[in-house]
Order: C-alpha cells, then sequence, then structure tokens
C-alpha cells in the first residue's frame, strides 16, 4: 500500500487526483482527506502535516511513502520525527524538491528513499507521461535502472559510493542543523528551481566554505531550471562549472533529474559508479 503525504506545500487538487488514479491501477492507495487543507503556502498547519506523516510511519499496512509535491514546509517537521520510527519501519520514501530534507532524515535513518517524481506528475498522459510512469514503477520496485550517460564531465576520475543529496537549496538550510545528511564518501546530487546564477555561486560557495563537500566522493548534477540570466550574462552552468572544478573528486553535470518533466529517479542510498571521464552513473545493485 501507498501512503501519500503533504508535508509542504498546497497542490492542484486535479493533477494530484490523475496521479491517484494512475497509481491505483497498480497499487492501493490510502491518503486523508485533510491532506487537501491549507494554510497560507503549507499543506495545513505544522500539526497536520506532523500527524500524517506519523501515521504513515505507524500504519503496518503502508509500504512505500509517496509525497503528493514539494514546495516549503518539510524542515520545519524534522524535530518532531521520531528517527527510531523511520528506522524501525523502513519504508521506502518518494519525492524530491522539499522532500530533499525528508530523505536526509531517512538517510541518517538508514533507510533507502527514492528522489523522483510526486503525486501530482505521476498522471500525466501520453506516451511519454506512461513511459516516465513505468520507469517510476521499475525503481521503486528495484528493477533494472539504465546507467545515465552522456554526462559532461567537470572533473575527470572514478567513485564509489551511495547517492544522496537533492535539492541545493534544502541542503544549504540544513547545513549546520543536526538534520543535514552525512556525505562521507557519497555521490553527492544537487539540483534546483528558479535560482538565478548569483544565488547558486552564493551557496556553492557557502557549501564549499563550509566543509560540505570535503569528505564527498564524488558530485553529480541535476537540472537547474528557471535559472534567469542577468544582465551580467553569466549562466548558472559556468557558475556550477567554476565552483566546482575546485573539487579533488570527479564531478559530472547534466543528470536528468530535478524540477522537469522528464525528471528520471534516483535511489538514494544505493550503491554507485561514477565515471566523470566518460560521462556515465551507473547504480550497481540495479544492473
Amino acid at each position: 500500500m501507498i501512503g501519500v503525504i503533504a508535508p509542504s506545500s498546497p497542490f492542484d487538487r486535479a493533477a494530484f487526483e490523475r496521479g491517484v488514479e494512475r497509481l491505483s491501477k497498480r497499487y492501493e492507495v490510502r491518503y486523508d482527506e485533510s491532506i487537501f487543507a491549507r494554510q497560507g503556502y503549507f499543506a495545513g498547519d505544522d500539526t497536520r502535516r506532523l500527524d500524517e506523516i506519523r501515521r504513515v510511519i505507524a500504519d503496518e499496512s503502508v509500504e512505500m511513502i509517496v509525497a503528493a509535491r514539494g514546495g516549503y514546509g518539510a524542515t520545519r517537521l524534522l524535530p518532531a520525527i521520531d528517527i527510531a520510527a523511520v528506522s524501525n519501519a523502513e519504508k521506502l520514501l518518494v519525492g524530491f524538491s522539499d522532500i530533499t530534507a525528508l530523505h536526509a532524515l531517512w538517510q541518517r535513518a538508514g533507510v533507502q528513499s527514492i528522489h523522483g517524481p510526486m503525486i501530482c506528475a505521476l498522471g500525466d498522459q501520453g506516451e511519454e507521461g506512461s513511459a516516465r510512469f513505468e520507469r517510476w514503477v521499475d525503481t521503486v520496485e528495484g528493477r533494472a535502472l539504465p546507467p545515465f550517460a552522456n554526462l559532461s564531465c567537470i572533473v575527470a576520475g572514478e567513485a564509489r559510493g551511495p547517492v544522496f543529496g537533492g535539492n541545493l537549496s534544502v541542503l544549504c538550510a540544513m547545513v549546520g542543523s543536526p538534520y543535514a545528511p552525512k556525505l562521507d564518501d557519497a555521490i553527492v546530487f544537487i539540483e534546483d528551481i528558479g535560482e538565478r546564477p548569483y544565488r547558486v555561486d552564493r551557496m556553492l560557495t557557502g557549501l564549499l566554505q563550509s566543509g560540505f563537500f570535503a569528505r564527498v566522493a564524488g558530485v553529480a548534477v541535476g537540472h537547474f531550471t528557471e535559472s534567469k540570466v542577468g544582465a551580467d550574462a553569466v549562466t548558472v552552468e559556468e557558475v556550477i562549472r567554476e565552483r566546482l572544478s575546485s573539487l579533488s573528486v570527479p564531478v559530472v553535470s547534466g543528470l536528468p533529474c530535478g524540477h522537469v518533466d522528464d525528471n528520471a529517479p534516483l535511489p538514494f542510498g544505493a550503491a554507485a559508479r561514477l565515471d566523470a571521464t566518460r560521462g556515465t552513473l551507473t547504480f550497481e545493485a540495479y544492473e
């Protein structure tokens, strides 16, 4: 059974219902009507959203937890979520964007999660929508995941390690808190939306200066969408290449993951091989 949560912002109900309809053809899907609550930029107040997460974690009939959408709000809930309960329940979490905060908690609990499309994107129609859904199903059910190829090399080399990370803004917000992910020997993935190049520069500079990348095995950069170029004509791609080229570990860009229609799922916590020289990322358990 899938337990649906909305730990962040409110969402489009029609898109939500299309996603639930498609999922229901393969899985039993459960959610509470309170999920449609709205309070400013949240899907209901903190208490509602926290109670919902606690319920699906505790519900023994729920095997997988899927977020309705991202937005903002999940970081506010972290102090009140019992990490031991997450660890004991061992339920797969699926989502991205603001759900990065929960991915970090799942990682600290030793439970795998998947950075990938959420309920409101799973109901997309047509052949492309169907193909994306099938890839989503294959990933959450642990079947073959083709290697990511044709990635752009920023720093050459090879690395192995589990993949972790997520939305750059959320990761930056967690630095220095007890909830930041542990990234020793990991291949770190980052993506974002709506951030101007200079703001991406500021975030990456802050992470570099904080030691965020000090013990990672490698870095894989996904999509940075809607990053408006200013009068200075500096692009976000130029910023990423300049800031990350100083790292002494393999770095690639161009991973087809993030705030795009064709958002490829990434199994967080799964062991992977990054060959930046050849521009490939391969998940070993999915070969």
